[in-house]
């Protein structure tokens, strides 16, 4: 077996000084060749492929946070190769929605241990999206927080504080399956899977399997009722909340009155106006934990 690890050694504030060492001693222990290919400063989609088409090898596990994973995804999606996440990153999002949790050991574990699940991916105006994405409250958190050096999730929750006393409504046009309805909204996210990496679950019925997605429209509310959403969130609840509205869906279009932030699994893609999500079925293969682990 060989195994190509591209580390992002520049994701989050917990990747371990010593992770070279951890998967040198879990190649010897496992008997399987490896290489290590850490991301540069420029990130060339290029090299990444040159990397992966010379070693030719029978899994590729990328080591960083979401970010990280979703530019892996994007590269060898429809192909048959293999994803493994190792969690690193300040957020781990999709790692705690495959129940991989934030432990290498146990990512590491999987190479030997995990079975292969085929997932679908979201196109989400030509981009990949293998876990969530938003426009509106969230998406400029996300933009704060990839502007600020510091990591973490008090960092995380300092840009949740300071923008719940700025929110912004937006009026949006969303066309599903020929269908047309304007509303106004804070924030709508396109959800493959169902929960953040900090365990608040924003997609109920989400299933990464399932050859759809859901649009999660949060609309205005009074500030004295966050707590409640939060709640709610972190209690599997959201969908009770009469400021939520859940759309399942394999295709749609959306037109904001004004332009708005977009974030994909953690990368800020810029302003928009026009959306346009699609969901590609079982697309991506992925190393899991298997079912009686769960």
């Amino acid at each position: 077996m060989k195994v190509l690890f591209v580390v992002n050694t520049k994701s989050g504030s917990r990747l371990e000084e010593n992770l070279k060492t951890i998967i040198q001693s879990d190649a010897e222990n496992k008997n399987y060749e490896y290489l290590i290919y850490d991301l540069p400063e420029t990130i060339l989609e290029k090299e990444i492929l040159k990397k992966i088409n010379h070693y030719k090898p029978d899994i590729l596990a990328a080591a960083g946070g979401d970010g990280t994973i979703n530019l892996i995804a994007s590269l060898i999606h429809k192909t048959p190769l293999p994803l493994l996440i190792i969690p690193t990153g300040s957020a781990n999002g999709m790692a705690s929605e495959l129940k991989i949790g934030n432990k290498i050991d146990y990512a590491l574990s999987l190479l030997t241990d995990g079975v292969e699940q085929h997932i679908d991916v979201l196109k989400i105006n030509n981009k990949v999206c293998i876990h969530l994405a938003d426009v509106g409250l969230n998406a400029r958190i996300v933009k704060r927080f990839e502007e600020d050096p510091a990591r973490g999730l008090w960092i995380y929750a300092k840009y949740l504080f300071r923008e719940v006393f700025l929110i912004k409504k937006n009026k949006f046009i969303i066309e599903i399956d020929g269908k047309k309805i304007k509303l106004h909204a804070v924030s709508l996210t396109f959800a493959n899977a169902s929960k953040y990496g900090t365990g608040a679950v924003i997609n109920p019925v989400g299933k990464i399997d399932d050859g759809k997605f859901e649009l999660v429209v949060v609309k205005p509310f009074p500030r004295i009722k966050l707590l409640s959403i939060a709640w709610k969130m972190f209690r599997n609840k959201l969908q009770t909340s009469e400021y939520v509205q859940v759309h399942s869906c394999s295709k749609l279009h959306i037109h904001a009155s004004k332009l708005t932030t977009l974030q994909v699994d953690g990368e800020i893609i810029g302003k928009v106006r026009e959306i346009q999500a699609e969901i590609i079925p079982s697309c991506l293969t992925l190393l899991v934990p298997p079912p009686e682990a769960e």
